[in-house]
């Protein structure tokens, strides 16, 4: 149910130069989803009444992915005037004017914190008296963050800056995670309150709980179990740590639901992918996008599948495939090249060192070696021999070949694209097909061979292969 006496502000309008990219920071992938996308996905989870993302680096990109994952977002693009504080006040400004509840402020660099810490911040709140409460946390090393100062009956009396702190206070291991929640009065009445002058020229969030504080009012800090939970990411390094964090919880979560995973360190799994119990995942793959694999299918070693469907009991072995679907009992690999638009039917096999794109491939139907199959169509319980390709394009145009069902295709075939072979046809070796085959006939090109009796010896002379010939008495 939507929680109608909720806002949540997501600050997106940071710069992110530390990240050094032509991406903005926050559209740098993790787990197959972009930073702000897991916050935009935690804010929805959260069912508030409002959601108001402040946006302005590079803005037309983030509201492009802001309103795909959200589109019920209300976009706020922060003006001149620089600093968290502004936004969020823009923020409370959009807010329609019936609004009454609290506003909870998060930041859309902080992917990893979760919808449960959220809601276990909010129900704190609510059952307390306090003007706001905050996140705050242990982290290993506290050096650079301000200070969570609190009172002795444990409310939060200040947070002190690392610069500004004593000794004492620099000695405190919890810090401000920057997550806050606010009852909507007290914050409107205290952003108004709200100045640029200090040293930054900016206008802080963190001045709110001063002047709460200065007006008697009373603040909670909340520690999160676990500091990663409000880690931000603002440089690539950062963003590995956080994959690699976000990566171990979806393979335990997989392992939990029934996956077997061999080697956890190399397995990675994005976090829209679908996996069913008994799959099992070798070393060095990869899940990614929207991939689903049915049960009792196993993938890899070394594998990369993107946006794939994998069937029951399908068999995966070293191969990168995109935009594909395998069918139950499929067999593909090891290093195949598996292109957008390949269909491969129940039991069907793309075998080793075969690309195919754009091909429906029947049940039962086997590409074992060496093969090409590009804009195609082959039928049901056919065999294509090694080295066979289907030359689809002229120079200009991609054309189709289809070859029919229970059909034998010899080594070394060459399509000629447009071209149909009928089903239970059959091509020779080498043969190179320029028109259609009719059902049940088999093509062949033949050219005669000729034999030049001595053009070793003659041409060769001297060589392993001439002193061979002259041993042998030819």
């Amino acid at each position: 149910m939507t929680d109608s006496k909720l806002a949540i502000v997501v600050l997106a309008a940071g710069q992110g130069t530390r990240m050094k990219s032509s991406t903005p920071k926050l559209l740098h992938e993790l787990a197959g989803v972009p930073i702000v996308g897991h916050v935009l996905a935690t804010a929805r989870a959260l069912d508030a009444a409002h959601v108001v993302t402040v946006v302005r680096h590079e803005r037309d990109r983030l509201v492009e992915v802001i309103s795909a994952d959200l589109p019920g977002s209300i976009i706020v693009d922060q003006d001149e005037i620089p600093g968290t504080g502004r936004a969020v006040e823009q923020a409370v400004a959009a807010l329609p004017a019936d609004f009454a509840g609290d506003v909870l402020v998060i930041n859309g660099d902080v992917p990893l914190l979760d919808a449960p810490t959220l809601a276990n911040l909010i129900g704190s709140h609510r059952a307390g008296t306090a003007a706001a409460t905050i996140l705050s946390c242990f982290p290993p090393d506290a050096t650079g963050y301000g200070r969570i100062v609190r009172t002795s009956d444990g409310h939060l009396d200040r947070i002190v800056e690392h610069k500004d702190a004593t000794e004492d206070e620099r000695s405190i291991g919890e810090i401000n995670a920057g997550i806050y929640l606010f009852g909507l009065a007290q914050l409107r009445t205290h952003l108004a309150a709200l100045s640029t002058d200090n040293a930054q020229g900016e206008k802080y969030i963190t001045d709110v709980i001063g002047h709460l504080r200065r007006a008697g009012e009373s603040v909670d800090a909340i520690p999160v179990t676990e500091s990663w939970l409000v880690e931000g990411i603002n440089d690539r390094a950062q963003l590995s740590d956080a994959a690699a964090k976000l990566n171990a919880l979806l393979v335990r979560n997989w392992q939990l639901a029934g996956v077997t995973v061999q080697d956890p360190a190399t397995t990675w799994i994005d976090v829209k992918a679908t996996l069913a119990e008994d799959v099992t995942l070798l070393p060095g793959t990869q899940i990614r996008g929207a991939t689903v694999i049915e049960r009792g299918a196993t993938i890899g070693p070394d594998t990369t599948l993107l946006d794939c469907e994998v069937g029951e009991g399908a068999r995966v072995n070293r191969t990168d495939a995109t935009l594909a679907v395998f069918g139950a009992g499929a067999s593909i690999g090891p290093f195949a090249y598996v292109r957008p638009g390949t269909r491969l039917g129940a039991r069907g096999k793309i075998g080793t060192f075969v690309e195919t794109k754009n091909a429906k491939i029947g049940d039962g139907t086997k590409l074992a070696h060496f093969n090409y199959v590009g804009d195609a169509e082959v039928g049901e319980g056919t065999n294509i021999g090694a080295g066979v390709i289907t030359a689809n394009y002229d120079g200009v145009n991609k054309h189709r070949t289809t070859i029919g069902s229970h059909s034998r295709v010899g080594t070394n075939t060459v399509f000629v694209a447009p071209v149909r072979m009928g089903d239970g046809a059959y091509t020779g070796a080498g043969t190179v097909v320029r028109k259609d085959v009719p059902t049940g006939s088999l093509a062949i090109t033949v050219a005669p061979q000729r034999n030049i009796e001595g053009w070793v010896t003659t041409n060769r002379p001297g060589t392993d292969a001439a002193r061979a010939a002259e041993e042998s008495g030819n």
